[in-house]
């Protein structure tokens, strides 16, 4: 069942770099925010980091689960790190502005490694690595889950776009594919 969005002036607004900053500002505006009525968070980003969007969306989860009604709205544009903000909220209560672009990806890494000195010193540091993307791709399966929760996508059909390339939606198809409840004029 769809809900409508309750308002179009949002109590928390976060646009920006998904960082520690952006962490920072969603807990100042949480702890502000009133708690006798549903709320809704806005968010505007060209993404950043993956973790950062975690822990945003760990509070968001959290929240609902204590009875906090949220609904999601993003703006413009919604990336990378985005997506697991919004996945954080339930499909219903998710909605867009007609103009919001998507951004969903695999998760990403940079790394330099340079493997020097005894061999067994150099096995473990390659095993740790490869340990780091294995964690990182159980997070990013999980957070994909997330969002394709009651939508007419499934997971595996998500991974298969995201694995060819990167995957721009725009706010329509994000409807008809029902990861959001409906569009904001």
């Amino acid at each position: 069942m769809s809900e409508s969005l309750p308002c179009t002036r949002p109590d928390i607004r976060l646009f920006g770099t998904v960082d520690q900053q952006m962490v920072s500002e969603f807990l100042r505006q949480q702890a502000e925010a009133p708690t006798d009525r549903a709320l809704v968070l806005e968010l505007w980003t060209l993404g950043g980091d993956a973790d950062a969007g975690r822990r945003i969306a760990q509070e968001v989860r959290q929240w609902q689960r204590a009875g906090q009604e949220l609904y999601f709205f993003g703006k413009s544009n919604v990336y990378s790190a985005g997506i697991s903000i919004m996945a954080a909220f339930r499909r219903e209560r998710r909605f867009l502005s007609q103009d919001c672009e998507l951004l969903i990806h695999e998760r990403k890494l940079q790394m330099d490694l340079q493997l020097q000195g005894a061999l067994r010193s150099c096995a473990t540091q390659v095993r740790n690595v490869l340990a780091e993307i294995e964690s990182g791709q159980r997070l990013e399966r999980d957070g994909f889950a997330e969002l394709v929760e009651g939508a007419s996508i499934t997971l595996g059909d998500l991974q298969a776009r995201v694995w060819e390339k990167d995957w721009y939606l725009a706010a329509a198809e994000a409807q008809h594919l029902r990861l959001v409840a409906g569009l904001v004029a």
